[in-house]
């Protein structure tokens, strides 16, 4: 019952706020609700205001003990969901498959895989001396195992 109000506010929520969307959401034992979001242009700390408040306040702790944690997705946390890959386009990615590891620039965002973009030094065809190639890999979701957004400074 708990479970399900939370759930139906987090939607309506979520309905009024079409940039934001869920990454995870669970209740722990104790009625500790935890909220993890993102956004098409990134997540600040009002928008987790926002989400927070749709929840808290439509809630009676008279009825209910409960704590809420409303957070982004982070940095450093690997990309779960398709939405999340479009707002990244020209980042760099690290990309692991069941068989290889990529590193590269996100370049395109289609509805079943995406398209990684690198250079390489290669030896030149003929002759001595190296060459700059750019290469790519089309990757299927589906064959993603994990990837994340590498932080460069």
């Amino acid at each position: 019952m708990f479970k399900s109000t939370v759930e139906n506010l987090l939607e309506k929520a979520l309905e009024e706020r079409t940039d934001l969307f869920l990454i995870d959401f669970s209740i722990q034992g104790d009625n500790q609700i935890k909220v993890i979001i993102d956004g098409d242009n990134g997540v600040v700390v009002d928008d987790c205001i926002y989400i927070s408040r749709a929840i808290e306040h439509n809630l009676d702790r008279e009825e209910q003990d409960f704590s809420l944690d409303v957070m982004s997705a982070g940095a450093t946390a690997p990309l779960v969901k398709q939405r999340q890959y479009k707002k990244n386009i020209n980042r760099t990615l690290k990309v692991k498959t069941a068989t290889e590891t990529f590193e590269g620039t996100l370049f395109e965002v289609a509805e079943e895989a995406i398209t990684l973009q690198w250079k390489v030094r290669e030896p030149k065809p003929v002759g001595k001396g190296k060459v700059t190639v750019t290469k790519q890999a089309n990757i299927a979701y589906k064959d993603i195992v994990e990837a994340k957004v590498m932080i460069k400074f």
